[in-house]
């Protein structure tokens, strides 16, 4: 018979070896598949858990003991350099550690990522408090008449389909941008458009034109949808449901063209709200408001382009996310009921 001793060795040693896998394994495996790169940085004088801990949070590790456990094992914990990182979240722990320790930053380039839904004042704040460009001489441009902008930035085909009177708001596009760190600010409102004028391909543009829509009709509603539900599928029934009250005279009643002018950013606009003078009120307003209320992502110009048809007319959003639509008013409200 086999003692208790080494049945209990044996389990030790099994442990061991399960542990020894996982480890080696973690050390070489990625958060994710995907090409994803952010800016991570390092501050002199923080410690090894510190960092872990950051890394973390920016979603480039999974297990913080093993990044510990790495860096100990490798007695790496004093060389680690301070400064800013170009991090991949399809790296290794073991590759994060190794660029950490011999500190290959990248010095001439930086990532900045636009967010879906954001607005003008959304980049500027960003702009500033990471310090990217000159925030200040962003806005200005960004905000500025069509008319008034410099042909080095606004020389792109789609510009002939918008009214001179439009401003940049919505089409500088949302996505993560490589940028020089002497990138001006022209340069990365360039970029940003130039990647707006990508992404709206000619069959687009064609099939536009083929609805009697205008392009900046379709940029309009889709920022107004991109700001209400974040599912590409109910994106394009939303686009449905709003064309329908478009074509009847219906006021849109959009929660989120009404936060674009308050700022307040809740869920659920007050009625004194509901009640304020505002183009962009659309609950006072039929139609849609004069101009984008965000920087729609490519989902949601798609969903204002290629709505799917239904037979609803009202929709909301409850508290966990999920959308329910209604085809009549009542039943809309009964639904406001229960899940509010």
């Amino acid at each position: 018979m086999i003692s208790k001793i080494k049945i209990i060795f044996i389990i030790i040693l099994l442990l061991g070896l399960f542990w020894a896998v996982s480890f080696w394994a973690g050390l070489n495996s990625s958060i994710q598949k995907a090409d994803e790169e952010i800016v991570f940085v390092i501050k002199s004088g923080q410690g090894v858990k510190t960092i872990s801990h950051n890394l973390s949070e920016a979603e480039l590790i999974k297990s913080e003991n093993y990044f510990n456990a790495y860096i100990w094992f490798k007695n790496w914990g004093t060389k680690i350099q301070a400064g800013e990182y170009i991090l991949n979240k399809n790296l290794s722990i073991k590759n994060i550690a190794k660029k950490m320790v011999t500190g290959e930053t990248e010095s001439d380039e930086r990532v900045i990522k636009i967010i879906e839904g954001w607005d003008i004042k959304d980049m500027t704040e960003y702009f500033a408090k990471n310090n990217i460009t000159d925030a200040e001489r962003f806005e200005k441009l960004a905000r500025q008449k069509i008319s008034q902008c410099p042909a080095e930035l606004c020389s792109s085909d789609f510009f002939k389909e918008l009214s001179q009177g439009a401003t940049l708001e919505g089409y500088l596009f949302p996505d993560t941008y490589r940028i020089f760190r002497d990138a001006t600010t022209e340069d990365v409102i360039k970029k940003m458009l130039d990647t707006f004028d990508k992404k709206l391909t000619d069959q687009m543009l064609a099939d536009i034109k083929k609805q009697n829509k205008t392009l900046s009709e379709i940029i309009i509603l889709a920022s107004i949808i991109e700001k209400e539900v974040p599912n590409p599928d109910d994106m394009k029934m939303i686009a449905d449901i709003f064309y329908k009250r478009l074509d009847i005279k219906m006021a849109l009643q959009s929660d989120a063209t009404i936060n674009f002018f308050t700022h307040k950013g809740t869920t659920r606009p007050s009625l004194e709200d509901l009640e304020i003078k505002n183009p962009y009120n659309t609950y006072r307003n039929p139609g849609l408001p004069p101009g984008p209320i965000s920087s729609p992502g490519l989902s949601a110009i798609e969903a204002a382009v290629y709505p799917e048809s239904n037979d609803y007319y009202y929709f909301l959003t409850t508290p966990e996310g999920k959308v329910i639509y209604s085809k009549t008013y009542d039943e809309h409200l009964q639904n406001k009921y229960k899940y509010y």
